[in-house]
């Protein structure tokens, strides 16, 4: 008898998803190095891309249209987390929970074409892909204080 082989099923991502992750990870390269968000998005795609194949063109964009929206709305998506955080500014967060957070806000804010519960389920898988179950619990009820908020506007 040989070693038994297990078939390990492998679930495709969403293009959209694999979008956000780039796009999250471009913001993180931004906000650590303090540098250029259209810089971040080549270095990222260019030398940090992680798969074999380069990424769809489609993929590239919409990261970094993403990233560069996000970027380019902080004065008024900050604001709204520090309100509905109450005493917890967004410097004060762990990094990545404040860019999911920031990321997850632009979108709701821009793309009225997604429906919020989508984006709101993008910005949790995001969270227990790169942070702690305690922060997906986090995010959940900052970003449906935030979404209400928003729709009420």
């Amino acid at each position: 008898m040989g070693p038994q082989r297990h078939c390990k099923i492998v679930k495709k991502k969403d293009p959209r998803h694999r979008a956000r992750e780039a796009a999250l990870q471009i913001l993180y390269q931004w906000d650590i190095g303090r540098g250029d968000v259209d810089r971040a998005a080549e270095t990222f795609f260019s030398q940090q891309w992680p798969d074999a194949d380069a990424p769809a063109a489609e993929l590239r964009q919409f990261a970094s249209t993403l990233a560069h929206d996000t970027v380019d709305r902080l004065e008024a998506i900050d604001p709204l987390i520090a309100e509905t955080a109450e005493r917890w500014r967004p410097e004060r967060m762990a990094v990545l929970d404040r860019l999911i957070l920031r990321m997850a806000i632009c979108e709701l804010q821009r793309d009225r074409g997604t429906p919020p519960a989508v984006v709101i389920n993008e910005a949790l898988e995001l969270a227990r892909t790169f942070s702690t179950e305690e922060a997906v619990k986090f995010i959940n009820g900052m970003l449906d204080a935030i979404r209400k908020k928003i729709e009420k506007r």
